[in-house]
């Protein structure tokens, strides 16, 4: 491992301890720990502040030079930028996957080339797990099923016998979806009165979720009886809430049972107005996790595997607007 910044830093603390007030100046550009970070794209609220979070701590002023590129959603593009990084010859590579298969082999090439990848918010599915150092981000199974655990209070609350249930998932293929869709999935089959009327994908956006749940209205002869939408991500829940509004249906308290993932300030808004009924956080706030892991291996350490960030989960009655006005994303 190459000499960082804390040897000249050293230095220059002694060159200016006799000069009471001044400033140390910044670190020299080739002392800098080089981040090379491939991102998603910008496909939803969560992701705008998950891309602000890491670019906020990977600054020259902390001691690191930031290459940052955004995939656009295409996973090729990020197999692109991977190769980049490889060919700059960054310190550190964090790639946040579009989707989880599909890395091995150029995670093969930047192992090769001796460059620690860390992995953030989602999870890549690879034959050799020592292809990443760690893996930064949520636990989204456990989010999964900390929903479907208020589903079933809610259906005893209300006194539901049945629950007609509408599932629109994320990106196919991304670890929050599997994850999501899991929890789901155990708890159709815990439960004979839930009924799933229909699965649409919604990519994690409004616009498509919109679309897609408008489609599936229109083509129906009868309104159909809906008392739950389980949304992979808030962007959906927005779309899903605008087309069953447009068809007449009321959405929160007194009709359908509005479910969202990612817990953002628009989100928890709606949430304290009654539209939506959980948000289920997902913290984006990835970059502080992330730095510490390239800490522990800039000081020789090994990193644990997994480091899951602290989240939770909102209700109306949970809610203040002062909360709201505190949220950073």
């Amino acid at each position: 491992m190459k000499m960082r910044w804390i040897l000249p830093a050293l230095i220059s603390a002694v060159v200016l301890s006799g000069c009471a007030g001044q400033t140390p100046p910044p670190p020299p550009e080739e002392a800098l720990i080089v981040v090379g970070i491939s991102q998603v794209g910008a496909e939803s609220d969560w992701r705008v502040a998950n891309s602000e979070s890491m670019k906020a701590v990977f600054t020259e002023s902390s001691g690191y030079r930031l290459l940052f590129e955004d995939a656009k959603q295409k996973q090729e593009n990020q197999i692109t930028a991977i190769r980049k990084f490889i060919q700059q010859k960054v310190d550190y590579i964090v790639l946040l996957p579009l989707r989880e298969t599909g890395w091995d082999s150029v995670l093969q090439e930047a192992k090769d080339a001796g460059i620690p990848v860390i992995i953030a918010d989602r999870m890549v599915d690879v034959a050799d797990e020592s292809l990443f150092v760690a893996h930064v981000g949520s636990n989204f199974r456990m989010e999964g099923e900390k929903a479907v655990a208020w589903l079933e209070d809610y259906a005893r609350f209300t006194g539901k016998e049945t629950l007609n249930i509408i599932h629109i998932q994320g990106t196919m293929g991304s670890t929050a979806q599997i994850g999501r869709t899991a929890a789901l999935e155990q708890a159709l089959k815990n439960h004979a009165d839930w009924t799933l009327q229909i699965r649409l994908d919604g990519d994690f956006t409004q616009a498509k979720t919109y679309e897609e749940v408008k489609q599936y209205l229109s083509e129906q002869e009868v309104p159909p009886e809906i008392d739950v939408v389980y949304c992979e991500n808030d962007n959906e829940a927005f779309g899903a809430i605008q087309a069953l509004e447009e068809a007449g249906y009321t959405c929160g308290e007194g009709g359908i049972a509005v479910i969202s993932f990612d817990a953002t300030r628009n989100c928890l808004t709606q949430c304290l107005n009654g539209k939506i009924s959980l948000a289920m956080e997902c913290n984006p706030l990835l970059g502080p996790l992330t730095a510490g892991v390239i800490r522990i291996l800039e000081s020789g350490g090994t990193p644990e595997k997994e480091h899951y960030i602290e989240e939770r989960s909102f209700t109306k009655e949970t809610l203040t607007e002062e909360m709201i006005a505190a949220r950073l994303y």
